[in-house]
């Protein structure tokens, strides 16, 4: 069986970070495995506290990680120092990990940064060049590329400069904010629109998680990176279609909307 890491934060709603990221996985078909750069007190209203892991001990789960079960990929979320993050691009370059896929959440979709300077700084530095592929959205397409993003023609250049500045691909989401959910993918075998419609569901939390996990998932599995995109995109749209609806605020998407089987059976069906 294949399986894939992520190394991202705890989500205490299930609905990113960490229990997303592993939900996403086992439901794209690979053995999920984790190491946690925080806990959060978070509900679907929004997060009430965060207690971050020490260097020291996230390098111990990636230790134990990578000395027994080798990850066929390695997803990574939001870290938000930069101690964290010359952690794990120091693991990841001693144990030779492939397929990586780093989600580099930086700025909220107000526009307010969630992580600092310093950490922005040594992730561009540090972690950017050991990727597979990146998948900023708008205002983090704009702090890597230095560049305003209005238009899919602005879209285009920003992701051909952070190609050229960092040497790995890049899937620019377009979301919200600039088109419907329409993302460009640029890398070495070029560019690549990605078009999809929009789906008129409110509970959205967690899809740029459930996104780069998806595709951390089918790199595992063999795909080729723009297969792997689209195979996520469309796992992501089936989860969002599904309209699950918990919670009192942005609620969780229906991550295992295809998993089928005994197992997975709801209680009345299963007796019928």
């Amino acid at each position: 069986m294949k399986t894939a890491l992520t190394i991202a934060g705890s989500d205490s709603s299930g609905g990113a970070g960490i229990q997303a990221d592993i939900k996403t996985m086992i439901a794209n078909g690979v053995y999920a495995m984790s190491a946690v750069t925080a806990l959060t007190a978070q509900n679907t209203t929004g997060v009430r506290g965060i207690m971050e892991a020490t260097p020291q001990f996230l390098a111990e789960q990636l230790d134990c990680i990578f000395t027994d079960i080798v990850p066929d990929a390695v997803k990574t979320g939001m870290v938000s120092s930069g101690g964290l993050i010359r952690v794990i691009a120091e693991a990841l370059k001693r144990y030779h990990a492939k397929n990586i896929v780093v989600d580099p959440v930086m700025v909220a979709t107000s526009g307010a940064k969630l992580i600092s300077e310093d950490a922005i700084r040594t992730l561009k530095t540090e972690l950017l060049p050991l990727a597979t592929v990146i998948t900023p959205n708008i205002p983090e397409t704009e702090v890597l590329s230095g560049m305003r993003v209005t238009t899919q023609k602005e879209m285009e250049t920003a992701a051909e400069e952070i190609f050229r500045a960092y040497g790995c691909a890049v899937l620019c989401k377009g979301g919200h904010q600039l088109n419907d959910a329409n993302d460009l993918l640029v890398s070495g075998e070029g560019s690549r629109w990605f078009y999809g419609k929009k789906i008129e569901n409110p509970n959205t939390h967690g899809t740029g998680c459930t996104l780069s996990s998806a595709i951390a998932a089918n790199l595992a599995k063999g795909y080729p990176l723009e297969d792997a995109v689209r195979r996520a995109k469309d796992y992501l749209s089936g989860a969002l279609g599904a309209m699950l609806d918990l919670g009192k605020g942005s609620g969780p998407m229906d991550h295992g909307y295809c998993i089928s089987g005994r197992f997975g059976e709801r209680r009345g069906k299963e007796q019928k």
